[in-house]
């Protein structure tokens, strides 16, 4: 399939948001409380170029949590059309956009043009946030300590919550989002 396929082949955000069993309350917040900074001339330019977003998701994943939200209100303000599709349920498109790789870490954001082609695509997480995620999986033991998993537990927890409530993070995902897209446009 090409881009327009599987933009054609995702649900809308209302569906999504819908359908969610985790992470739900999260998303909300953040997308009630987000407003995207002014940014008149990039909105504009972003405008202009008729672009759509295919999400790669899903509920359970705090990432998807903190960035969607955001990407849902960059989109709104530039009459984007956004389309999620399931990363489970879409691993060949998924395959074709793995982190370093090999990982199918999500969310991905790929931003296409009117015929279909691929303009930009970003994620799963912005570099600060990534740099906070390895700094907690750092004070995590060995996998197999005695342990792990309660450990491991209790920092997802509070990775999510410091998604949930942090809006300095917001605000540098925000900002990574934008920077991916004015490089992209300006090429």
């Amino acid at each position: 399939m090409n881009l327009n396929q599987w933009f054609d082949e995702g649900m809308d955000p209302n569906t999504y948001v819908e359908s969610m069993t985790e992470h739900q309350d999260g998303l909300l917040h953040i997308y009630e409380s987000f407003t995207p900074p002014e940014d008149s001339e990039f909105n504009k330019n972003l405008y202009s170029q008729n672009l759509r977003v295919i999400i790669l998701t899903e509920d359970w994943c705090g990432d998807a949590m903190l960035n969607v939200p955001i990407l849902f209100r960059m989109a709104e303000q530039v009459n984007m059309p956004v389309k999620l599709l399931l990363r489970d349920e879409n691993l060949e498109l998924m395959d074709h956009y793995l982190t370093n790789g090999r990982s199918r870490s999500i969310p991905i954001f790929i931003f296409i043009d009117e015929a279909g082609n691929e303009v930009a695509s970003w994620g799963p997480r912005a570099d600060e946030i990534q740099q906070f995620a390895a700094e907690s999986q750092a004070n995590l033991p060995p996998k197999d300590a005695d342990g792990y998993q309660e450990k491991a537990r209790e920092m997802h927890l509070f990775m999510s919550k410091t998604f949930r409530d942090d809006t300095d993070f917001w605000q540098i995902v925000y900002t990574s989002i934008r920077q991916t897209l004015k490089n992209a446009l300006s090429r």
